[in-house]
């Protein structure tokens, strides 16, 4: 016998009533007559897995449906959310409307599952005839399976923009030059004396992204460069707080979806956290 019990999204009743609103909007120009959920029913569906990290089995079996409808539906309200984040060249005008006189950009590994997808780079292990490659997926400095997010912040650390996604295995400066709207938008950013706040990991585009002093090998720095580099960490750090507040979305932590669909997962918690604290920069 199955044993019902009652639970409550750890979210207000607006930020549910808005994405229903987004799902109707999406059904009526989609032309769709008949679903198995109403629009509520899916809101609440895609939302238990976004906070709570729900098994997509236990939401097909709570609403009744099969679990290849439970996925469909989980993807609608995730591309439905997605297509709400802003663009970066409308989040820097905004930023510099509210008066930031910085923001900062720094990447977070979205963990997967074992990903086997093989990418570029031979494992050193390996020899020949037979050459193993290492995991597109993989990411050496976490040690885990995942897709690299960069993320724009304001200088309190609240997450202003998302990008789509890279592969784990790429390092931050990487997958920040991927991403053909970066760059050119952090540049004109900072054509204002406006900085980019980043860490080392950054240190390749060094005249876009401000980034400490890096320690010369064989050498020391001085004390005027680590009382700088103190001072940069101290308020670049701030900006990590990004990534904490959209990993409180659980789906964040630990995707076991197809990782090229990160990007959009990040883009949708993004327009979730707007919604849920009424602020976007």
């Amino acid at each position: 016998m199955s044993v019902a019990y009652i639970a409550i999204l750890p979210l207000p009743e607006s930020t549910v009533a808005h994405v229903a609103g987004l799902l109707a909007a999406r059904r009526q120009a989609l032309g769709t007559r008949w679903r198995a959920l109403t629009c509520l029913e899916q809101a609440v569906l895609g939302l238990r897995w976004f906070t709570d990290g729900t098994r997509v089995e236990q939401l097909a079996l709570d609403n009744a449906i099969g679990r290849t409808t439970a996925y469909d539906s989980l993807h609608e309200v995730i591309d439905t959310l997605a297509a709400q984040a802003p663009a970066l060249h409308n989040v820097l005008l905004a930023a510099k409307v509210a008066g930031h006189q910085h923001i900062s950009v720094d990447g977070t590994l979205i963990h997967t599952d074992r990903v086997g997808q093989a990418g570029p780079t031979t494992a050193k292990a390996t020899s020949v005839p037979r050459r193993v490659k290492v995991d597109l997926w993989w990411s050496g400095k976490h040690g885990r399976h995942g897709g690299n997010i960069q993320v724009v912040t304001a200088p309190d650390g609240w997450p202003m923009w998302t990008s789509e996604v890279r592969p784990g295995r790429e390092h931050d400066v990487t997958a920040l030059r991927a991403h053909p709207e970066m760059l050119p938008a952090l540049t004109d950013w900072t054509g204002e004396n406006l900085p980019v706040l980043g860490d080392l990991g950054y240190l390749g585009e060094a005249t876009t992204i401000t980034v400490a002093v890096k320690k010369p090998k064989g050498g020391q720095l001085t004390d005027e460069q680590k009382t700088a580099n103190k001072a940069h960490n101290q308020v670049r750090a701030v900006g990590e707080r990004g990534n904490a507040l959209l990993k409180w979305f659980k789906a964040l932590r630990r995707v076991s979806l197809c990782p090229c669909r990160i990007g959009a997962i990040a883009a949708a918690a993004l327009v979730l956290l707007h919604l849920q604290h009424g602020r976007s920069v």
